[in-house]
């Protein structure tokens, strides 16, 4: 078992070590790297968070031993604990949001690049979102009052939600991207009560308010 700071470290640490492995071999070795080579270290970026998480305490899956598909009641103790829940959603807004940044700083790198870092960060994401501090900041100020974190296989299911809508948003480019997470987030706020933009204001701001309202059937 490790600590979450030791997590932390850990997938940051092999992240950038990827990276600066991946552009040594392209620009000092002058070797052509495949958008395959990429998807592979990906994978393999995704697979050491799982094992991280796994170290960290976090449990494979959901406690009650069960794998679903789909978990829709993000009150129960089921939310966030098998494959797919309404906040998968969310992780492919991140990737439209993280392919435009992404391409707003770094246009010219290849898409293989663009993508490995998305998948970098938002791995990291899920090591930080997973550490005892957040899970209980979410807890205390958010609509996630019975949040105990993520299971490994909810968090691996997210990365690979951002890596759709990051593919999603360099297929089909602005318009449709936006229109996506216009439709996503009110689609959320309706059936949810909850969504990217009221997670992000809630936990850097809660509003007792608005908790209220989520909270309210």
């Amino acid at each position: 078992m490790i600590g979450d700071g030791a997590g932390i470290i850990l997938i940051f640490g092999v992240v950038a070590l990827i990276i600066i492995g991946r552009q040594f071999l392209a620009y000092r070795k002058n070797v052509k790297i495949q958008l395959k080579a990429d998807i592979l270290g990906g994978t393999f970026i995704i697979l050491f968070a799982a094992t991280v998480l796994l170290l960290m305490g976090r449990l494979p899956w959901c406690s009650c031993n069960e794998i679903w598909l789909w978990s829709g009641d993000i009150f129960s103790e089921h939310n966030s604990q098998h494959i797919f829940d309404p906040y998968t959603f969310t992780h492919f807004i991140h990737g439209v949001l993280f392919y435009a940044l992404i391409w707003l700083f770094g246009k010219r790198l290849p898409f293989g690049l663009r993508l490995l870092l998305a998948v970098g960060i938002e791995s990291a994401w899920e090591i930080i979102e997973n550490t005892d501090a957040v899970i209980g900041y979410y807890r205390a100020n958010t609509v996630s009052l019975g949040y105990y974190g993520d299971s490994v296989i909810n968090s691996v299911s997210d990365i690979l939600a951002m890596a759709v809508g990051f593919w999603f948003s360099y297929r089909f480019r602005v318009l449709a991207s936006i229109l996506a997470l216009v439709t996503i987030e009110i689609f959320l706020a309706f059936w949810i009560k909850d969504n990217l933009t009221l997670n992000i204001l809630m936990f850097i701001h809660p509003f007792e308010f608005i908790k209220n309202w989520q909270l309210r059937p």
